[in-house]
């Protein structure tokens, strides 16, 4: 369990999300993972790092038992940093960062993709935040990188799932291919990168995050502090417990 690190001949790094059963991260795995995120981008050998994830689905966020069974707000306060350390991390990562994801990508799996380079996915593969029914409020920052923004706007409101096959029809995701073949998809694409003059790619990732019309880290820091502000009103708590009732009926 965690994030495992595994470095490939040519300076391919793939790091392999697996926190059973579902990959909703407690506040320790979001710190792992920026942790290895850059760590990966620090070491001159590396040249593209692979995040993929083990399991049914490639995240389903934050690990809503643990905040539930906190009767303050320190888990809150811990995961809201942490998820920030991690998005912050897959952008600011030296080289460029492809994301592999199968199955749901959902909350803060949203901020890890939408903050990557390049996406491949599963063709099971659908995007989402059901933030608004969990309480909280985050990750639109990233979700309009990938879709456009009324098509954002109603899945954020609604709750409803993009899949594959449309956002690559956007351009967001790169290559739509079977899930057995992601690992493989994702290797193919790193490969092409890898092969590349590394000073070249570094300054390349470095000029794009320059251009960006969005500053990433603080708009999503902004969009936290409402979440925060849920929290205090109490709203949070009740639909969060709501929501456990529901997954043990």
């Amino acid at each position: 369990m965690g994030t495992q690190i595994e470095r490939r001949d040519g300076g391919i790094v793939v790091l392999t999300v697996d926190h059973p059963p579902v990959n909703a991260l407690p506040v320790k795995g979001w710190f792992d993972l920026a942790e290895a995120l850059r760590d990966s981008g620090a070491d001159p050998q590396t040249r593209v790092v692979v995040l993929r994830a083990e399991g049914r689905g490639f995240n389903a966020g934050v690990d809503i038992k643990e905040l539930a069974a906190d009767p303050g707000h320190d888990k809150l306060v811990a995961v809201n940093n942490g998820c920030y350390e991690a998005f912050k991390a897959v952008y600011e990562c030296p080289v460029p960062v492809i994301s592999a994801v199968q199955g749901f990508c959902v909350g803060g799996g949203i901020g890890l993709v939408g903050n990557s380079d390049v996406i491949v996915a599963s063709d099971d593969a659908t995007f989402g935040l059901p933030e608004v029914d969990r309480g909280a409020l985050g990750a639109a920052t990233h979700l309009s990188r990938l879709v456009p923004q009324h098509m954002m706007r109603a899945m954020f409101y609604t709750g409803q799932t993009a899949t594959a096959q449309q956002l690559a029809e956007f351009g967001s995701v790169h290559r739509v291919v079977a899930r057995e073949g992601l690992l493989d998809a994702a290797l193919e694409v790193a490969a092409d990168i890898a092969a590349k003059n590394p000073l070249v790619i570094r300054k390349a990732k470095a000029a794009l995050n320059g251009i960006d019309p969005v500053d990433v880290n603080r708009s999503y820091r902004f969009e936290q502090g409402f979440t925060f502000e849920l929290n205090l009103t109490g709203v949070s708590d009740e639909i969060r417990a709501e929501f456990g009732r529901e997954k043990e009926a």
